[in-house]
């Protein structure tokens, strides 16, 4: 008895070990130089060891909305993190933790109950109408002429598997993708 006693008393203090002396990562929010000169906020950026650093916009129900630096490949959950988490109002499923992050994009992370305006699904399309092929989703993609739920999916495929689109031209890298449906495509998608 006393022996097992001994043994989760040093299972305990070497977890306690661990977590003082293990790896945390760190982020903190940023703000824009001129907001930072009128509102008083003080602004940071997160330091990571690799990867351009890009600027996301996450409001919503996190705990700390806000502007933040993150590094280019991480993902929509990364921000989420960042931003502290989610709220207990949230609604998790609104949002797509497993999407890669693009720099400048504005992330919405909306309450229970909340219906999003028509066609706003975070990066889904700009304010020119035209669908963002680097951050839409399948539905968004699927607004699009001769792209329904397969070619959907392997647009954004081909987006996990090689990056970011850096043209649209691109497209016709993604299998099914000939030059009859990109030039049906090319006036009505952007980066």
């Amino acid at each position: 008895m006393g022996a097992a006693i001994v043994l989760v008393l040093a299972g305990l203090a070497i977890a306690v070990l661990v977590s003082a002396f293990g790896a945390h990562g760190s982020s903190e929010s940023i703000a824009p130089p001129a907001a930072s000169a009128t509102n008083g906020a003080t602004g940071g950026a997160r330091s990571s060891p690799g990867g351009a650093t890009i600027y996301i916009h996450i409001l919503g129900a996190v705990a700390r909305p806000g502007l933040y630096l993150l590094t280019d490949g991480e993902r929509v959950l990364d921000a989420v993190g960042a931003a502290g988490g989610f709220t207990s109002t949230a609604d998790q499923s609104g949002v797509n933790l497993a999407r890669l992050l693009v720099d400048g994009e504005q992330i919405l992370v909306p309450e229970i109950g909340e219906v999003p305006a028509t066609g706003s699904a975070p990066g889904a399309q700009t304010p020119g109408g035209k669908v963002n092929i680097n951050t839409a989703d399948e539905t968004a993609l699927e607004t699009l002429p001769r792209v329904g739920p397969a070619m959907a999916k392997r647009i954004i495929d081909w987006r996990t598997k090689n990056g970011h689109f850096t043209a649209v031209e691109d497209l016709m890298s993604v299998t099914g993708v000939g030059e009859k449906t990109f030039d049906q495509l090319k006036d009505l998608v952007t980066l």
